[in-house]
């Protein structure tokens, strides 16, 4: 299948305490950095589950955009569509964990991505319509992805990235003329900016509910699958794992399968301490 992802390409910054985390003191902890980013790490996994991926971003500036653009097309990712930002631009993420691999909290700098405006993305239209479905986070203005909500002709999928981001797809539907668009995937915090979006049409609502597992919302039905038995090593990149198995699956996958490809992909990630885990490319179900 192909598939156009459109969203942040970052450098991750992860910091996972070797205790208890005690806020307002140094933390003993172990740091990564790897590349990330929401709409890179979805990319990621769809190419390493053997789809055919495009990604269409923009890089930061300096140092590190050329060298993430270059590691995203020896994964496979084309990136004929991206670009790299002038020096000075960013796209960083850097988070906390727990001890236990939870969250503690995490700031995001991804000015770059404030170019992809409804003309840069007009540029691509056409190479964003011969895939066939597309992916979007929440990194774009919410004038871009009301933009694609408009001018996509394929399943689109939307992400919504964090609370803060939110709110972005909520304007971008109140924006956008059609409303519609096949299928959106957040969190339970996030979830809580977009469960009433006035006038909005999605066929798929996916919620993540962490160790819960998923809740789906489809055909006037509500749907919870519980999470699969894993040890979690880190969260980071456990909904962009998540995103790229329900991608996988298809849009004419049934609920079931794309909830089933989407925990599994899950698990991979969250039992690795990379947000990306190279086991995805094993799975089989």
């Amino acid at each position: 299948m192909r598939v156009c992802v459109i969203g942040g390409a970052n450098v991750d910054i992860t910091a996972t305490s070797d205790r208890a985390f005690r806020f307002g003191d140094s933390n003993p902890c172990s740091v990564r950095v790897s590349w990330g980013g929401v709409g890179r790490n979805i990319a990621h996994n769809l190419a390493l589950l053997g789809d055919e991926v495009s990604l269409v971003t923009i890089f930061g500036g300096g140092l590190f955009g050329p060298v993430i653009e270059a590691s995203c097309r020896e994964i496979g990712m084309r990136t004929d569509s991206a670009e790299i930002a002038r020096e000075g631009t960013n796209s960083f993420f850097v988070s906390i964990n727990n001890a236990d691999g939870e969250l503690v909290g995490g700031v995001a700098d991804m000015n770059a991505t404030e170019g992809m405006t409804p003309l840069w993305l007009s540029a691509r239209l056409d190479a964003i319509n011969a895939a066939d479905v597309v992916v979007a986070d929440a990194n774009s203005s919410a004038e871009a992805l009301a933009y694609l909500i408009d001018h996509c002709k394929r399943p689109l999928y939307l992400d919504a990235v964090s609370v803060a981001k939110a709110g972005r797809i909520k304007e971008a539907v109140e924006l956008s003329e059609k409303k519609a668009f096949f299928a959106l995937k957040s969190n339970a915090l996030e979830h809580q900016v977009l469960a009433d979006i006035p006038g909005a049409r999605i066929e798929r609502v996916y919620v993540s509910v962490g160790a819960e597992g998923l809740q789906v919302e489809a055909d006037g039905r509500q749907y919870a699958f519980p999470a699969l038995p894993c040890i979690v090593r880190s969260v980071t990149g456990g909904g962009d794992a998540l995103l790229a198995g329900i991608v996988h699956a298809g849009p004419d996958a049934s609920v079931e399968e794309s909830a089933r490809w989407g925990l599994a992909c899950a698990r991979c990630a969250v039992e690795s301490p990379d947000a990306v885990s190279e086991e995805i490319k094993n799975l089989k179900l």
